[in-house]
């Protein structure tokens, strides 16, 4: 297939950062092995749901390929005598689940290709490297002057991204990386215009922003080509890690935690910040703002992939703030997701939770400050201050930027107007998925409430205190119609007497409020 061809008609977008939760419902001893049948669920939806069969081999070949993370997984050991027994097969199975608990709850694991074909073989089955290199070798038949080095094999966390080391023909020392990206579920641009602003993206120049050497799309991909950078990212520097390495390997169990120092936090954040009000005041919607989205060159910050909001890919952070309401707009994205590449600057290591309730000591309190103001529980419930405000307070105020590159990106018109609905869109589609969360969180919420111990007990004296009520009142209406019958029978007589113990009627008479 040429690279601009069209892609094939029916095409599904899944979000791969909606989370996989897997719960093993049952197992099955066969002649030799045990299978563990498993629900995985995608999101909240129980509808989304399907079951997938599982021997402990398959466990063991996924631990092994995740070992390259350096975590310690809790992964039941093998036993090759008695491992048929009825007890050991329900222990095993409780072990089972809590490694399925821990890999699907740590957010590096959880968004990795590995776990992805596990739990979910039917939509990742593909080959997204070979489909990439096909791709791109298509590219190279109209474009002979650029050469494949060799593939950089999982050098990010996407699962349809891929990366490439590159050159020029007749610079055979210079490397470049081209990078290869399918489209995601928020690609909302019509394919005219998605082409458009994918190939102005070499346009783009601002101190803060990593230049675009090349840029082309078709109607399900774009391919971009920059300069390769020896000394990586900012979290390679965080985590003191080589930019070639796969990034289970480079980030989920650094040797090290050590945070930067307080002039790199204010110098960086700074220009971050400056960069992100520039691509603010251009209407140019990003929503991607994470360490490895910000390459270092010397001290200087340098913003990375401004084309995935056009892609349509999902935030890297998306499973934390589609959690909070309140962050509902692109523009509040990049602040919270700004909070979240400050915490990493600051202690070395992402937070162990957000909201955050109470933070580390920090190099400053106009730190926590800033922190506070976008991962406290306050913040995530209330809403982002903008960018603006941000670079008012104290922490990045006093910071003095010198730099003689005067930012320059030309938007026509017409283009702007697409990316504001297309970013209209990401947003509507971000709020729809909060509000069903909440939803789902107040339901959940109500279902433990009313399941309760406690709820039960109170249920069941209600119930006692009804039924003991309603028993009252049923012997206070037999004797008011033995009464009656009584009164008939007198025929105009006096009233009978009424023993002491004989049930007085309740009374009939209304009590008016004043007015």
């Amino acid at each position: 297939m040429a690279f601009m061809e069209k892609p094939p008609v029916g095409k599904v977008l899944l979000d791969d950062t909606v989370p996989l939760t897997a719960a093993i419902e049952a197992s099955q001893s066969l002649q030799s092995h045990t299978e563990y049948i498993i629900r995985v669920q995608r999101g909240i939806s129980v509808e989304n749901s399907w079951q997938i069969v599982r021997r402990y081999s398959d466990f063991d070949l996924l631990n092994n390929s995740l070992q390259i993370s350096g975590l310690s997984l809790p992964l039941p050991p093998k036993k090759l005598i008695g491992n048929m027994d009825r007890e050991f097969i329900a222990e095993r199975q409780k072990g089972l689940q809590n490694y399925l608990n821990v890999i699907t709850t740590n957010h590096i694991l959880c968004n990795c290709e590995l776990v992805k074909k596990f739990l979910d073989p039917n939509n990742y089955s593909a080959n997204y490297t070979e489909i990439a290199l096909q791709q791109v070798s298509m590219f190279f038949r109209s474009e002979p002057k650029w050469e494949v080095v060799e593939p950089l094999k999982d050098i990010g966390w996407r699962i349809r991204k891929k990366y490439f080391l590159m050159k020029i023909k007749n610079q055979p020392k210079e490397r470049l990386v081209l990078s290869w990206a399918d489209l995601g579920p928020d690609k909302y641009l019509s394919d005219k215009d998605f082409q458009c602003l994918i190939k102005l993206l070499p346009s783009c120049l601002h101190p803060n922003i990593y230049r675009v050497t090349f840029a082309t799309a078709n109607e399900s991909s774009a391919l971009l080509i920059r300069m390769f950078n020896e000394k990586g990212t900012l979290k390679d520097l965080i985590y003191k890690s080589k930019p070639k390495d796969p990034f289970l390997k480079k980030y989920c169990n650094p040797k090290k935690i050590q945070g930067l120092e307080l002039q790199q936090i204010k110098t960086y954040g700074r220009q971050i910040l400056e960069v992100l009000k520039f691509l603010h005041d251009k209407g140019f919607p990003y929503g991607h703002l994470h360490a490895s989205n910000v390459m270092l060159d010397g001290d200087t910050c340098r913003l990375l992939d401004l084309e995935n909001s056009l892609l349509g890919l999902p935030s890297f952070y998306r499973s934390y703030f589609s959690q909070f309401r309140k962050i509902n707009t692109l523009e509040s994205v990049d602040v919270h997701c700004f909070g979240h590449l400050l915490y990493e600057m600051t202690y070395g290591r992402p937070p162990d939770s957000v909201p955050v309730d109470s933070f580390p000591p920090a190099p400053s309190m106009a730190v926590v400050a800033v922190l506070e103001s976008t991962l406290s529980c306050e913040a995530c419930k209330n809403g982002m201050p903008t960018v603006s405000r941000l670079l008012q307070m104290p922490l990045f105020s006093d910071v003095l930027l010198t730099t003689s590159e005067k930012p320059q990106f030309k938007i026509p018109t017409k283009l702007k107007e697409a990316l504001r609905i297309a970013k209209e869109c990401i947003e509507k589609r971000l709020i729809e998925e909060q509000k069903q969360i909440h939803q789902h969180r107040r339901l959940t919420r109500a279902q433990s409430h009313h399941g309760s111990e406690e709820e039960r007990k109170k249920r069941k004296i209600l119930a006692r205190k009804k039924s003991k009520r309603s028993a009252i009142e049923n012997n206070e209406e037999h004797s008011a119609k033995y009464s009656n019958s009584n009164n008939s029978a007198g025929s105009g007589a006096s009233s009978p007497l009424t023993s002491p113990s004989s049930p007085i009627p309740p009374s009939t008479a209304v009590e008016h409020a004043p007015f």
